[in-house]
């Protein structure tokens, strides 16, 4: 990531290759021969420690690039593995915290993603019999760190810039908890078209997820360490203003990208597969129209969230004032809001999407197997998906 300046990113959102997940040897190992031949001999720790000390240099680059106050949110889940015939855990969560720590990050509470599976063979040791079964991962981590202390906005143009930003209060809510439940994306590349599908969620929130029914792709990496575009789409809104830029130094098939154009912030996307970096670039290029059906689906959410809640108050379930009758008016949007932090909230939808060579890339750099692109916004108005006003 030499081609980015200093301090030219405000958030980084990714998802590593996963250290000690059998799909992953062969990239490691051919970053680092010595980590095949651990795993050779049986030395599954020091094959684990040399796996991240190859991950501590991206996070090191990482903490060089994020401006102050910047965040990195990292995916990443635990690995269990039998090596010379030792089952244990190898905590990839906490490895990657301490790494990030000595670099000098600000460690922040982390989420776990719950990831549950209906496989049949979920269950690991001597089945039904006590003392030989181990317990069952269903879970990831969201790992979050900030560089330094809070970001400041100072002049003018920022602050309104972070007020029209924001997020609804029922969102708000829901976001930042400890525990999220999403659908986790299937280990695959997704169809040859590389479509995206939305599906409705019972909170009336539209859960993105990459389509992957293909089975025959060809590439060395036929499977990818994708997660849910909700996943990206809530971290960028929540760490990050509209215009920033965001990183994704795994970008894979440009699931950060695409939830970073479609929420109105520019990207840079680094991969060493070939392959990958077309399919992302195809995602990212057309991505344009899933922006409008999600914010359709968010105001669509809020207006029931807002009509329930003043019924609520009508009924004398809820207390009159602020999280009771609706105070404050959104007039862009035309919905009433829970607080004044939510009036001047602004929506956007992609106007134009370019890839580019400039900053925050270092005038004259040329990137491989990169992406970086700059989102061109108009305002949305609900007429934008037809509601009745």
């Amino acid at each position: 990531m030499g081609e980015l300046a200093d301090g030219s990113i405000q958030l980084i959102v990714t998802s590593p290759p996963y250290p000690m997940i059998a799909m992953w040897d062969p990239q490691f190992s051919l970053q680092d021969p010595a980590i095949g031949e651990a795993l050779e001999e049986g030395r599954g720790n020091d094959a684990f420690e040399q796996m991240h000390l190859l991950l501590d240099q991206v996070w090191k680059e990482c903490y060089r690039v994020l401006c102050p106050g910047g965040f990195l949110c990292i995916n990443i889940g635990d690995a269990t593995r039998t090596i010379a015939g030792e089952f244990q855990l190898y905590s990839n969560h906490s490895r990657i915290t301490e790494a990030c720590r000595a670099l000098g990050f600000t460690v922040l509470p982390l989420i776990l993603w719950r990831k549950t599976t209906n496989a049949p063979n979920k269950f690991m040791g001597s089945g039904m019999f006590p003392a030989g079964a181990y317990v069952t991962l269903e879970h990831e981590y969201i790992l979050i760190f900030r560089k330094g202390g809070k970001r400041e906005f100072r002049t003018p143009q920022e602050k309104t810039r972070r007020w029209e930003s924001a997020f609804f209060w029922e969102e708000r809510n829901r976001w930042f908890v400890d525990l999220w439940d999403l659908s986790g994306v299937r280990q695959g590349l997704g169809s040859p078209n590389g479509e995206l599908q939305a599906a409705e969620t019972t909170g009336g929130e539209r859960l993105i997820e990459e389509v992957s029914q293909s089975a025959s792709s060809q590439s060395p990496r036929s499977r990818s360490g994708a997660f849910p575009l909700e996943l990206a789409y809530r971290l960028i809104l929540m760490y990050s203003l509209r215009d920033d830029w965001v990183l994704d130094p795994f970008l894979g098939t440009g699931t950060t990208l695409v939830a970073a154009a479609i929420t109105g912030r520019n990207g840079v996307g680094y991969e060493v597969e070939e392959g990958l970096v077309k399919e992302a670039r195809k995602n990212i290029l057309s991505c344009k129209p899933l922006g409008v059906q999600i914010l359709e689906d968010r105001l669509h959410a809020h207006r029931q969230f807002m009509a329930q809640r003043e019924a609520k108050q009508k009924n004398g379930g809820l207390p009159k004032g602020r999280g009771g009758s609706p105070s404050y008016w959104n007039e862009t949007l035309r919905v009433p809001v829970v607080t004044r932090q939510e009036i001047q909230l602004r929506w956007e939808v992609v106007q134009l999407i370019e890839e580019i060579l400039q900053p925050p890339i270092e005038k004259g750099s040329i990137l491989s197997n990169a992406l970086s692109f700059q989102v061109t916004l108009r305002p949305f108005t609900p007429e934008d998906c037809g509601l009745p006003f």
